[in-house]
């Protein structure tokens, strides 16, 4: 874009003088004069020759009135469908551009690491669709389909040591206030589908509270009543009230850049020297609801796709069977009627585990004989220790049929929580 407004400004020089050039070859020379020079293209400055007049002087030239140039806004066709979703993203940007040097250093450092941008945007393809869908329908800036680069970098499976979960990094508290389930057997800040919606809304609601998405994206950040406080200190103090002046953070200082960096990426990639990886602008799953009682794997080999991907897809479960059906599984556009057909002709036979209540006299080998199973294979689907004393009231899965063992490859697969140490605290000593 800046070399672009350095073009526009060289054109504005030179087409005065190329037009009283090209005037004086075609009456001389019989020459046509050179034609302007494509966008892109390098233009050589040269030196005008002097013109002596009849009276020997010099004829300078006039000088020219350049008038303020306008930032660069690309154009696009809105008559035509979008090429792929990167195109589809383009015609909805809708937040105002910051310009800053911070903006030029995060371009630096993106593109100084473009394994690492190939990584995670080639995890975006299945997101992507979904996320420009939603922000499309609530009349959304679509240059927020993004952000999630920014949190995570498109791992839904990302953990923060601040315990933040899920593409859009939602710490328990605003998850829960946002309605995402956290609990044994599922964790909804990292089900896509789930917590964009909840994302979305926070970003709406602190929009509308500051009627400025810079400020709203520090928000989201920073939490709003953290910079509810910056502003009213900067309207104390009697300066500026916009987010580029706010005293902040150094990580909600770098937030709104980090964005913008990226938006400036994929609004002109070829500039940059960054090929984005192709995305299809069509939809890459759905969400579907599932029987009560089937493992991760069973549901996996209905829908004729890997242990590995189904989890990919769906990696809010954190227990290898969904429970009692009341979770939405996520599968790819076109598995959904080959899933449909399978758990038709499976019957009951899908059900393979059910949840039961711990009563005060039970022990895990006691019920590992009761339901026809080991103490090893309850203790691993469970998530806990074969040693572990049971809770009365606490909830265990336990089988119904005779298949354990593809529970026990789906638990094997799912993540493990990271448990970061906690920091000591040194009491300060009184003198």
């Amino acid at each position: 874009m800046r070399r672009l407004r350095l073009l526009s400004l060289l054109l504005c020089l030179l087409l005065p003088l190329t037009a009283r050039a090209g005037a004086g070859m075609d009456g001389e020379d019989g020459e046509a004069p050179a034609a302007a020079p494509e966008a892109g293209q390098a233009v050589a400055l040269t030196a005008p020759a002097d013109h002596a007049d009849s009276d020997g002087g010099a004829d300078m030239p006039p000088a020219l009135d350049v008038p303020e140039l306008l930032p660069w806004v690309p154009t696009i066709d809105l008559t035509n469908d979008a090429i792929d979703i990167w195109d589809r993203i383009r015609r909805g940007f809708g937040m105002p551009d910051l310009v800053s040097e911070e903006v030029d250093r995060q371009e630096i450092a993106y593109l100084s690491h473009p394994a690492y941008l190939d990584r995670a945007f080639a995890r975006a393809r299945p997101f992507l669709y979904h996320i420009v869908a939603e922000l499309e329908a609530r009349g959304m800036p679509t240059e927020l389909a993004l952000l999630p680069m920014v949190e995570s970098a498109f791992n839904p499976r990302a953990y923060s040591r601040s315990r933040a979960a899920g593409l859009w990094q939602f710490i328990p508290s605003t998850g829960r206030l946002f309605k995402l389930e956290q609990n044994a057997w599922v964790d909804e800040r990292r089900d896509v589908v789930a917590s964009t919606d909840a994302a979305l809304d926070y970003l709406q609601y602190v929009y509308e509270r500051h009627g400025d998405w810079h400020l709203a994206l520090a928000s989201y950040n920073w939490g709003e009543g953290a910079v509810a406080r910056a502003l009213r200190k900067n309207r104390d103090a009697g300066k500026p009230m916009e987010y580029a002046h706010l005293t902040m953070p150094s990580e909600t200082r770098l937030y709104v850049p980090k964005l913008q960096a990226l938006k400036n990426i994929v609004a002109q990639p070829e500039l940059f020297g960054f090929e984005l990886p192709y995305v299809a602008n069509k939809t890459h799953f759905a969400t579907i609801g599932s029987p009560p009682g089937i493992d991760l794997a069973t549901a996996a080999e209905f829908a004729d796709i890997t242990i590995e991907e189904f989890v990919e897809l769906n990696p809010a479960f954190k227990r290898p069977v969904i429970p009692d059906g009341t979770q939405p599984i996520v599968l790819p556009a076109d598995r959904v009627d080959t899933f449909r057909a399978n758990v038709a002709l499976s019957g009951d036979a899908a059900t393979r585990w059910r949840s039961y209540s711990v009563r005060k006299s039970d022990t895990l080998s006691a019920l590992a004989s009761r339901f026809g199973s080991t103490p090893t294979v309850l203790a691993e689907v469970n998530g806990i220790g074969v040693r572990s004393r049971l809770r009365p009231g606490s909830t265990l899965l336990v089988p119904v049929g005779d298949d354990a063992e593809s529970a026990l490859r789906a638990a094997r697969v799912l993540p493990d929580e990271p448990k970061f140490k906690k920091r000591k605290r040194y009491r300060r000593r009184s003198r």
